[in-house]
C-alpha cells in the first residue's frame, strides 16, 4: 500500500487560521496491467465492499482497513452493475454482465449460488430488487426490461415497447417499491407501476424526455421524489419524477470548471446527497484523476458552486466510482470507518482511501482556497470529450 498526505484548508466558521489535514490514506493496486475499477459498493452492515473490475471479476475488501477478502469469478464479459442484497441475506452479492446473466455470489465462500439468464444473448446493464411484495427482480437489457420472481427464478414479464435502445438503468424507487424507473440510451426515463400483470400498455405511468443518452440516475429528497440524471455527454438534470418538472444543467462541466484553478472538469462520476444537510453534490473529475465535490443549487437560481472537497494525488487516470463513507449508518457511534472520507476507484486499477485525519465526524466543508478561487487564466471554449 502507498500512503501520502496533503494539507487542505478547512473553510472556517470562526477561526480563519484553522486547518484540517485531508488526503490520501492509502491506495491498493487491485490488479497488474491495464485493468479498470468499474464500481465500488458496500455491504449492508459495511463490513465489506465489493469492487467490480474489467477482468470480469469482483473482488471484496474491508472498507475500514482495505484488507483483501476474496474474489468472485464466473462472468465471461463486462460486469455492468453490482449490488449487495438486503439485511435478510447480507452475505449475497449480485452482479450483471454483458454475458446476459445476473449472478448471485456467497461472499463467505466466493462461490456462485444462483443465476438468471436474459435469453437471446441480451446484455444486462442494470438490475434492481423490489415490487410491492419485494419479490421482483428487474433487469435493463438491449431495449427490454425483464422481470423475474426471484423466489422461484421464474420470468414473469417483459417490457419491450417503452425503449428503443439499451436500457442503462432500472431502479425500484425507495419508499415507492411498486414503482420502477428505467432510463435508456434513447434519452427517455420511464416510470412503471409493477403491481399486477406487468405490461407496457397498462403499467407505463409517465415518461421524462432527457433528450440525450442517460448514463446514471439516483433518487434524493425527503420522500425520494427528486431525481438526478447524468448523461453520456456529461450534462446534469434534476427532475421531480411525479410532476415531470426539470432543472437542466447542460453547461454543467463549464460551471464546475470555472469554480477551481485546476484542469477543466472532463467528466462526472456520480452525485451524492446528504439528507441531514439537504445538499446535493455532483462529483466531477479530470482525466488525470483529481475529483471535486461541487454543490448543486437547483431551487430558484440554478448554479454549481465551488467544490467543498477536493481529492487529488491518488489517481493517475479517469475515476469510475466513488464510495463516500459519510453514508455509513451510525459510523461515529460504532467507531467504524473512523476518519475515512471514502473510497474511489478508476482506470488506473487503483482503489484509493481518503482520510479526514481521524476526525470522528465527517465535516462537509473541506476547501482549499488556492484550489477553488477563480483561475486568472483564459479557459478554452472547447471541452474534452467525455470518456
Amino acid at each position: 500500500m502507498e500512503a501520502t498526505d496533503m494539507d487542505v484548508e478547512e473553510q472556517p466558521q470562526s477561526n480563519p487560521n484553522s486547518f484540517k489535514r485531508f488526503g490520501l490514506k492509502n491506495s491498493i493496486q487491485t490488479n497488474f496491467g491495464d485493468d479498470y475499477v468499474f464500481q465500488i459498493v458496500p455491504k449492508d452492515d459495511w463490513t465489506a465492499m465489493a469492487v467490480s473490475l474489467s477482468t470480469n471479476a469482483v473482488k471484496v475488501y474491508s472498507p475500514v482497513t482495505g484488507q483483501y477478502y476474496g474474489e468472485c469469478k464466473g462472468h465471461s464479459a463486462t460486469i455492468n452493475h453490482i449490488s449487495f442484497s438486503g439485511p435478510s441475506t447480507p452475505h449475497v452479492l449480485h452482479s450483471c454482465s454483458s454475458d446476459g446473466t445476473i449472478r448471485a455470489w456467497d461472499t463467505r465462500t466466493f462461490q456462485q449460488v444462483s443465476s438468471f439468464h436474459s435469453g437471446s444473448s441480451q446484455e444486462i446493464f442494470s438490475f434492481s430488487f423490489g415490487g410491492s411484495a419485494n419479490s421482483l427482480l428487474a433487469a435493463g437489457c438491449n431495449t427490454q426490461i425483464l422481470f423475474w420472481d426471484w423466489r422461484n427464478d421464474k420470468q414473469v414479464a417483459c417490457l419491450e415497447d417503452s425503449h428503443v435502445e439499451d436500457v442503462t438503468q432500472v431502479h425500484f424507487i425507495p419508499d415507492h417499491q411498486s414503482k420502477l424507473l428505467s432510463a435508456s440510451v434513447d434519452g427517455l426515463i420511464c416510470v412503471f407501476d409493477t403491481d399486477g400483470d406487468i405490461n407496457d400498455d397498462d403499467h407505463l405511468e409517465s415518461v421524462l424526455n432527457v433528450g440525450t443518452s442517460v448514463g446514471k440516475v439516483g433518487f434524493f429528497g425527503e420522500t425520494y421524489q427528486k431525481l438526478w440524471c447524468l448523461t453520456h455527454i456529461e450534462t446534469l438534470s434534476i427532475w421531480d419524477w411525479k410532476d415531470a418538472s426539470e432543472t437542466n444543467f447542460k453547461d454543467a462541466r463549464s460551471l464546475a470548471s470555472d469554480c477551481w484553478t485546476l484542469d477543466d472538469v472532463d467528466y462526472f462520476v456520480d452525485c451524492h446527497y446528504s439528507r441531514e444537510a439537504e445538499q446535493l453534490w455532483v462529483i466531477g473529475g479530470t482525466n488525470t484523476g483529481t475529483l471535486g465535490y461541487f454543490p448543486v443549487s437547483y431551487r430558484g437560481t440554478r448554479a454549481i458552486g465551488s467544490p467543498e472537497a477536493v481529492l487529488g494525488g491518488g489517481h493517475t487516470g479517469i475515476v469510475r466510482s466513488v464510495l463516500p463513507m459519510s453514508s455509513m449508518p451510525g459510523r461515529a457511534s460504532q467507531g467504524q470507518g473512523h476518519g475515512i472520507f471514502g473510497w474511489t476507484g478508476g482506470e488506473d486499477g487503483r482503489l484509493c482511501c481518503w482520510s479526514s485525519d481521524n476526525s470522528p465526524e465527517i465535516n462537509r466543508s473541506w476547501i482549499s482556497s488556492t484550489l477553488v478561487s477563480r483561475s486568472p487564466r483564459t479557459r478554452h471554449t472547447i471541452r474534452h470529450h467525455p470518456y
